[in-house]
């Protein structure tokens, strides 16, 4: 069992390996940040990691708050489902997510529940499986923005 502290150093150790490895890819040598993440420039739209003891998370979190508009987001997503299928497929689709803070959000995502972040042998896998799956939902996201972008900033539904 790890104490608070040795659990909080275990996640910077991880997070700072992790942008060590991507460093070294060559599709980031020529960008000044690796991943869109949280700066996709719509409102109520983020690209995200997780890694935890159940596993690896890739998400395209969907967090508006209005919640019409994030359902409007999310029925969007559906019916260009097979955008997101070229690239990101097998994905988990969530219409209702309620994070720990008790947020409800809209998610789509692709889980490896074969990786814990506890298990330090474990990490260079993670680090694949993360990098190459962000790879791929930033390619759906792409693909898919000006539509996004349309439905965030319009003030009616």
């Amino acid at each position: 069992m790890y104490s608070r502290e040795e659990i909080k150093q275990l996640h910077k150790d991880f997070w700072n390996g992790f942008d060590e490895f991507c460093a070294h890819l060559p599709r980031f040598k020529y960008r000044k940040k690796p991943w869109i993440l949280y700066n996709t420039k719509i409102k109520g739209v983020e690209l995200k990691f997780d890694a935890t003891r159940e596993g690896a998370y890739v998400i395209f979190e969907l967090n508006h708050h209005n919640p019409n508009k994030k359902l409007a987001m999310m029925e969007l997503m559906r019916k260009y489902k097979v955008v997101f299928d070229e690239n990101f497929d097998n994905a988990i689709w969530e219409d209702s997510f309620i994070k720990p803070c008790g947020t409800d959000v809209c998610r789509i995502y692709r889980h490896n529940p074969d990786l814990n972040i506890h298990k330090k042998e474990q990490w260079k896998d993670f680090y694949v499986y993360l990098s190459k799956n962000m790879s791929m939902l930033e390619k759906s996201f792409d693909q898919l923005r000006e539509l996004l972008e349309i439905i965030a900033e319009k003030n009616t539904i």
